[in-house]
């Protein structure tokens, strides 16, 4: 039996120094009802928390940790930044050469700009379309997740081909107006949209694969519908590959399903585990940013040479090993056939998604292809299932509606001792 008393008195702690004890709201484990771990390190595969207890981890900071927790060539490349310095709010040599990396592995990208967070890029790529297009509306989808700016922060409206309303506290309805929500993965509906609105769309924003709602891939045709779409009535498609980036694919979501967006935005990965963002595209467009153009946009860290350092590593380890995504792509589908087998043969009804290492087990007994869809889970169940597989020893993320992620640390034992934990898991929620 895990003990959690340390970790129990620091979010007691933390609970008066922080909303909600934390940092970012899902940390805060309500949605699975027990008090967060609180992690105190972690190595290859597996995470210790302040209590002691270690975990496989299939959280990895949620995705960037491609090649593990503390991987050799990350650590010494950021040992050796760190005696020159952590930070300039100056030029480097290292951002050049991440950029240059990043451009010889996505076509899209002729020019990009380095940021500090997935919002900040996702949050300037639609400051830059309705720059580039002179239009006001953007188009995101139901479920899908560009960060927290105001614009963004928009649930559906009332009927299908209205404009959204605010999702937060905060946002206002002059922002919302010129925000429509669509349905992922509903091809008709976006022509229906631009039938009707097209001239003043700026820009569509998607995620190619769904990552916040849990893993939902796109259906066929859905992104080319995107593409040929914006392309007509001359808006931009944004493609948000914060989470997908380099995750499904070296050449990302766009790569593997052959779809070139006008802006890409990216994060996660290219930072090697520390904050980072960016956001690329087409060159005529990405000159619109101040100083070239007049789109504004600053950061007193973009590009600071310790993100810089371990992205650049981490794409040059991803880029030396061709192997490397295919015997990921073996492991995850390994792991998702294990954990399904563990449920189906307890009579529990789920649907696996899975893209290359981005994976979601659904409550389910209907295939989950758009918001509504994912919504059909039974969270209690999943509840049950997490706690379960976390007093085991599995660290998944706290949420029905997130990703879970593999890593090049993650072993065949690993993957063992998880499906043999989830077939323990499902014959105790069983009998709860």
């Amino acid at each position: 039996m895990m003990n959690h008393e340390i970790s129990k008195k620091l979010f007691d702690k933390a609970k008066k120094l922080m909303p909600g004890g934390v940092n970012s709201p899902v940390r805060a484990f309500k949605s699975v009802g027990i008090n967060p771990p609180f992690i105190k390190r972690g190595y290859g595969s597996h995470i210790e928390d302040v209590d002691g207890n270690t975990y496989i981890d299939y959280v990895l900071s949620w995705g960037p940790l491609i090649l593990g927790h503390c991987n050799t060539r990350i650590v010494n490349a950021l040992k050796n930044q760190l005696e020159n310095g952590t930070s300039f709010g100056a030029c480097t040599e290292v951002e050049v050469k991440l950029a240059e990396k990043i451009k010889r592995a996505v076509p899209s990208v002729e020019v990009i700009r380095m940021v500090n967070s997935g919002t900040e890029a996702t949050m300037s790529a639609i400051r830059l379309a309705r720059g580039y297009t002179g239009r006001d509306i953007i188009v995101k989808f139901e479920g899908c997740y560009h960060g927290h700016s105001d614009g963004l922060l928009i649930k559906a409206g009332s009927g299908a081909l209205t404009f959204g309303t605010p999702d937060s506290k905060g946002v206002t309805n002059e922002t919302a107006k010129n925000t429509i929500i669509a349905k992922y993965n509903d091809s008709d509906l976006i022509v229906e949209i631009f039938k009707k609105y097209g001239e003043n769309i700026a820009a569509v924003i998607v995620e190619p694969v769904a990552g916040n709602m849990g893993t939902v891939p796109p259906k066929e045709g859905f992104l080319k519908t995107l593409r040929k779409v914006t392309e007509s009535y001359g808006s931009l498609l944004i493609f948000d590959e914060v989470m997908t980036g380099f995750r499904v694919s070296f050449s990302c979501a766009q790569g593997l399903y052959n779809i070139n967006p006008d802006i890409t935005t990216f994060g996660k990965i290219i930072g090697g585990g520390l904050p980072v963002g960016a956001y690329g595209g087409r060159e005529n467009i990405m000159r619109m940013i101040s100083p070239d153009g007049p789109v504004y946009q600053a950061g007193t860290l973009s590009g600071n040479p310790l993100a810089m350092v371990a992205g650049l590593e981490t794409l040059n380890v991803l880029s030396e090993d061709p192997s490397i995504y295919d015997e990921l792509d073996k492991k995850a589908d390994r792991l998702c056939r294990g954990l399904k087998n563990s449920m189906e043969q307890n009579g529990i009804d789920v649907k696996i998604n899975r893209v290359g290492t981005m994976m979601c087990m659904f409550f389910s007994d209907c295939d989950v292809y758009d918001f509504k869809t994912a919504t059909k889970s039974n969270t209690d169940l999943f509840a049950k299932y997490f706690k379960a597989m976390l007093k085991r020893g599995i660290y998944l993320p706290p949420s029905q509606y997130e990703t879970f992620f593999l890593s090049t640390a993650h072993t065949d034992e690993d993957i063992d001792k998880t499906i043999e934990a989830s077939f323990e898991a499902a014959k105790e929620i069983l009998w709860q």
